[in-house]
C-alpha cells in the first residue's frame, strides 16, 4: 500500500493526476446502496475482493463486477448460474467491446482479466485431484480461483480410491507440487490416501456427492476432519473457492519467503 501511495503522491505532484482522481483510487471502499466494494483488499491480501453470486440479482452482480474492473485488472465472480452470466456477459460486453470474460458453466464461475494485463507466474504448481468425474464442478471452481491467483495447475482427476491404482500412477506427479487440493465425495477417504503418500500440504474438499448415508457430504467432511493422515487441513462441503483461494496463499507465502531468503544472501555476498 506504501509504494501505491508514493506512486499516486508522485504523479500529482508531477500533474499528471489530479487531487480528485487521486482521491477516488484511494478510497478504500464504494458504497452501492446493495454493496460496500472493499477497494482495498488486493492490497492487503493479494487478490481482489471475490463476489460471491448466489443469492444476487443478475442487476447486484453487473453493478459489483462493473464497479470492481474500475479498480482491479482482475475480477472474479463464483456460484454464477447460466442466466445470469448470459445477462452479465451481454451488458458488461457492450461496455467493454474489446475485453474478454470468461464463464465457466460446470465450475460456475466468472471472470475477468485485462486485456493489457501481463500475468506472473508462481514457480511450481498446484495439484488439483479429484475422486470421480461427479466432483468435477467443485474441482474446476478450486482450479480456476488458484490459476487466477497467478499459479499453474495441474488438474489430476477420476482417481478415487476404489481404483487406488490410478491413485499409484500419478503419485509422483502429485508429489511436485506446491500444493495439493484433494476433492472427494461419498467416504471422503482420498484425501487421507494422498496425505500418507505426499510430502506437501493437502487441502481437502469433501463434496456433497453420494448416496442417501453421505448426508450430502456431511460423511466425506466427518471424515477429513478426522484423517489420520498428518499436513491435511479441510474446508467446507463443495467450497471449491476457498481450497483453491487458500492453496494460492500458501504458494504466495513460498514465494515471498524464498525471495527474502535470496534477499539476504545477496546482502551478505
Amino acid at each position: 500500500m506504501k509504494s501505491k501511495l508514493k506512486a499516486i503522491l508522485s504523479q500529482v505532484a508531477q500533474g499528471k493526476l489530479s487531487a480528485e482522481e487521486a482521491e477516488k483510487i484511494l478510497q478504500p471502499q464504494e458504497e452501492l446502496g446493495y454493496a460496500t466494494l472493499d477497494l482495498q483488499r488486493e492490497e492487503r491480501t493479494g487478490f481482489p475482493e471475490v463476489i460471491y453470486g448466489e443469492g444476487k440479482t443478475r442487476e447486484q452482480i453487473l453493478g459489483i463486477f462493473s464497479k470492481l474492473m474500475e479498480h482491479h485488472q482482475k475480477v472474479l465472480a463464483t456460484r454464477i448460474d447460466k442466466m445470469k452470466a448470459d445477462y452479465v456477459m451481454e451488458h458488461l460486453q457492450k461496455q467493454h467491446p474489446k475485453e474478454t470474460f470468461i464463464y465457466h458453466e460446470a465450475a460456475r464461475t466468472f471472470h475477468w482479466m485485462a486485456s493489457d494485463y501481463l500475468e506472473t507466474w508462481k514457480e511450481g504448481y498446484i495439484a488439483v485431484v479429484c475422486a470421480g468425474t461427479s466432483d468435477l464442478p467443485v474441482a474446476e471452481e478450486a482450479a480456476i480461483t488458484a490459476e487466477l491467483m497467478g499459479n499453474r495447475i495441474e488438474r489430476i482427476y477420476d482417481i478415487g480410491v476404489a481404483g487406488l491404482h490410478r491413485l499409484l500412477h500419478k503419485a509422483e506427479q502429485i508429489e511436485g507440487a506446491n500444493a495439493v487440493i484433494v476433492v472427494a465425495g461419498m467416504e471422503g477417504a482420498l484425501a487421507s490416501v494422498v496425505g500418507g503418500l505426499v510430502s506437501k500440504p493437502v487441502i481437502a474438499v469433501p463434496t456433497s456427492v453420494g448416496y442417501g448415508a453421505s448426508m450430502n457430504g456431511i460423511a466425506a467432511l466427518l471424515a477429513m476432519l478426522s484423517s489420520c493422515a498428518s499436513g491435511v487441513s479441510v474446508v467446507n462441503i463443495d467450497n471449491g473457492f476457498g481450497a483453491g483461494y487458500f492453496a494460492a496463499t500458501l504458494t504466495n507465502t513460498m514465494e515471498a519467503a524464498v525471495a527474502e531468503a535470496l534477499n539476504r544472501r545477496d546482502w551478505n555476498e
